[in-house]
């Protein structure tokens, strides 16, 4: 499997769901299926049920993080999920005390390809007219 040569970084808002405050169970964080967002990470055989690739990854302390690239496929196996997930973030996030409305920032550096972690603090949220907290939770490609 190689990792594509699109995209070198990208970055999520998180959501109270990605940071486990909800208390609702979900296998890791949702990666949409966007050709650029999907460009940053490895090609999965989706002729296997839910394949995988590890990911390592080195945050700015120059600790390191395996993190799971799976796409759970089983839709096509008798199941129903049909889905990419980035999973086993969850040590992370409770290290450095990530919340909803971080940004969640995954590079590739160029050309070693050396995989970096980081994360923006963003705590400036809005709140829509209902008077409901509203998070951009997006994916998106980013310089850096």
């Amino acid at each position: 499997m190689s990792i594509h040569e699109s995209a070198s970084a990208i970055s999520k808002m998180l959501s109270a769901n990605d940071t486990g405050e909800t208390g609702a169970h979900q296998a890791g964080i949702l990666v949409p299926k966007d050709p650029t967002i999907l460009g940053f990470f490895p090609v999965l055989d989706t002729s296997l049920k839910n394949p995988r690739f590890y990911l390592n990854f080195t945050d700015d302390a120059g600790e390191r993080w395996e993190f799971a690239f799976i796409y759970y496929n089983n839709v096509f196996f008798g199941g129903t999920r049909n889905e990419y997930r980035l999973t086993r973030m969850t040590p992370f996030f409770h290290r450095h005390g990530l919340q909803p409305g971080d940004e969640l920032i995954l590079q590739r550096e160029n050309p070693s390809g050396r995989l970096r972690i980081r994360y923006r603090r963003n705590r400036v949220t809005s709140r829509s007219e209902s008077g409901r907290l509203r998070l951009g939770t997006t994916w998106k490609i980013i310089q850096i």
